[in-house]
């Protein structure tokens, strides 16, 4: 998964504007949802450790914060999306119509072996499923293994999922199973939910 020429370029500007504090924070965040973090834990803490005690020491500053921009690329050439290192995702029980008054937008999500479809809007969860059946047939779309009925609301970075009344218990139960184990997953695919 390759980033786009201008995406390249804007994380370059991002990353050379940043400090090595910022930097080291976001990386530590994101990394810390993914299974790689064991890997890279001990050298996150050192880092940190090396900061913390040498801050005036511009040299060392430097080489760390450079360090960390290679550790970034080279999770982008893997196919990571760092971007998504400040958000973060929430599966929180279930709620009912009055979550409109709470600024929460009803959402439909199909979940297939390799991606994830949605549809979000005022329209009720019934309407919504069926304007997606629609949408996944005409695109011969195969695979759907879940189903889900759900309540959104992005707050401060995270994107919080419940279950709505049309959702059972048991496909709820399914559906946070599957979004602690796929969280960046998700995160990515549903980051342009407004």
């Amino acid at each position: 998964m390759g980033d786009s020429p201008i995406k390249r370029i804007a994380n370059n500007i991002a990353e050379r504007v940043a400090t090595a504090w910022t930097l080291l924070s976001e990386t530590t965040n994101f990394l810390s949802r993914t299974p790689e973090f064991s890997h890279y834990e001990k050298t996150l803490r050192e880092w940190r450790y090396e900061l913390q005690h040498n801050a005036n020491n511009t040299d060392l500053v430097h080489r760390i914060r450079q360090e960390i921009i290679e550790l970034r690329k080279q999770l982008r050439s893997s196919g990571y999306d760092l971007a998504l290192g400040s958000r973060d995702l929430q599966v929180q029980g279930f709620r009912n119509d009055s979550a409109l008054q709470y600024g929460f937008a009803r959402l439909v999500l199909y979940i297939s072996e390799t991606d994830v479809f949605y549809e979000y809007g005022q329209d009720n969860h019934i309407e919504l499923a069926r304007f997606l059946d629609e949408l996944v047939r005409k695109a011969e779309i195969r695979g759907i293994r879940q189903r889900h009925y759900l309540w959104y609301l992005w707050h401060n970075h995270v994107l919080i999922l419940s279950g709505s009344d049309t959702e059972t218990r048991d496909d709820f139960e399914a559906f946070r199973v599957y979004a602690e184990a796929n969280k960046l997953f998700l995160l990515q695919r549903l980051r342009k939910l407004p």
